[in-house]
């Protein structure tokens, strides 16, 4: 198992989160022969509170694997916390700048080496008001060409519990009930060396995200809607409704 391997500080942060996750939560955890594999995998959680973090990791250290988030370049820069997250083996990702092809690049390499690289397909929480999926951002899918790795979703469903994005109400009572599913990969042979334009990352993105939310809807046992679309702004010059 990958964690026999951690060294000290990913062990330190194993023994100051998980019992505190184990008392906070009462679990239900299942999948987790999908991510107990070798090699890289891509992990794709829906993301529906600030909580969510704490939860998916706690469920892919206990399927055997070390988990490894994306986090802004600006704060691995920050003393301390910048040296244990790279301590920690997380990630960071500039955005908006040209050094983001440098962050494909740590994330190509991260998944060549046989990290499980987890990727919020959503990019943010979810803004559908019943906590449903939203249609993805490409990230997931370019990193998915560029590796040829399985890319896993993860849904999850009681995170929002623990901390409500709706209401900003942050819950510390003990045993608050989590549900947890990992899926099997999502296909995706049919875009296998394809080049990565528009057109074909947004294919693969709502692939993935219509498995996701097919994923959420077994475990909520509900019928989905269809996955939420941002509205446009129309404050901005040249934007249109």
């Amino acid at each position: 198992m990958a964690r026999r391997r951690l060294g000290f500080w990913r062990r330190f942060a194993v023994v100051l989160v998980k019992p505190v996750m184990t008392g906070w939560t009462r679990r239900t955890w299942r999948g987790m022969e999908h991510l107990n594999r070798p090699g890289g995998m891509i992990i794709v959680p829906n993301h529906i509170s600030h909580a969510d973090p704490l939860v998916s990791a706690h469920f892919i250290y206990d399927s055997g694997r070390w988990p490894r988030f994306l986090g802004k370049a600006s704060v691995f820069r920050v003393p301390v916390i910048g040296w244990l997250l790279h301590r920690c083996r997380q990630i960071p990702v500039e955005r908006g700048t040209v050094e983001a092809v440098k962050s494909l690049d740590a994330l190509v390499a991260a998944v060549h080496s046989g990290g499980a690289v987890v990727i919020y397909p959503e990019g943010t929480t979810t803004r559908e008001p019943r906590l449903w999926p939203m249609k993805g951002k490409t990230g997931a899918a370019r990193l998915a060409l560029a590796t040829g790795a399985p890319v896993v979703p993860v849904a999850m469903w009681g995170p929002e519990r623990i901390f409500d994005p709706r209401t900003n109400r942050l819950s510390l009572r003990p045993r608050i009930p989590v549900t947890v599913v990992a899926g099997p990969p999502v296909d995706l042979s049919r875009w296998t060396g394809a080049t990565p334009t528009k057109a074909v990352l947004e294919e693969m993105t709502d692939a993935i995200m219509l498995q996701l939310r097919g994923l959420l809807a077994e475990i909520r046992e509900e019928t989905p809607p269809p996955l939420w679309e941002r509205p446009v702004r129309t404050d901005r010059p040249g934007a249109t409704a």
